[in-house]
């Protein structure tokens, strides 16, 4: 399948970059598939996530104690942003330090762990998949980080398999 990293301007500011993914020939990235499956059953926590995106990129960046860690393999980024630790509504992404965070989908969490909803699971794989090309392409120094650290450069464009 086909991913391009797509910077969201709207919540992307001087203290962090907010990403996310377009999977093949979509109109929509994953955030805002998220945001149309989950608008109506929870729009306080839809609300919440979105202002918690402003103050990461224009007040805080990505501070560590904004997210739930070790949602994929070690060392990954893969993380879960939610409103508050109490609400259902669960959104993965990807962590590089303060500065750069890239939104994958997620959805409600109704079970103790997230192999347990298919949903979950689903969106989770996808990010964890996305997490291993993009360190691949950082590796093979096809994707960088910008002079101010702010910004991923180089080929945001590259293919996953579907069975990743």
């Amino acid at each position: 399948m086909k991913c391009k990293i797509v910077k969201l301007s709207r919540f992307s500011g001087a203290e962090a970059s907010v990403y996310s993914v377009i999977i093949n020939d979509s109109q929509t990235s994953l955030f805002e598939n998220f945001i149309q499956e989950n608008i109506n059953s929870h729009a306080s926590e839809i609300k919440n996530i979105g202002m918690r995106l402003i103050t990461i990129g224009k007040d805080t960046g990505a501070r560590y104690s904004f997210f739930k860690h070790k949602e994929g393999v070690p060392g990954d980024g893969v993380v879960a942003l939610y409103d508050d630790p109490d609400k259902k509504l669960r959104l993965y992404g990807i962590r590089y330090g303060n500065d750069i965070l890239i939104l994958g989908g997620g959805g409600p969490k109704n079970v103790a762990a997230l192999q347990e909803d298919e949903k979950l699971k689903e969106e989770n794989y996808l990010i964890r998949a996305i997490s291993a090309k993009i360190a691949e392409k950082i590796k093979e120094k096809e994707i960088k980080y910008s002079d101010n650290n702010l910004e991923l450069e180089g080929e945001l464009e590259f293919e996953i398999d579907d069975n990743e």
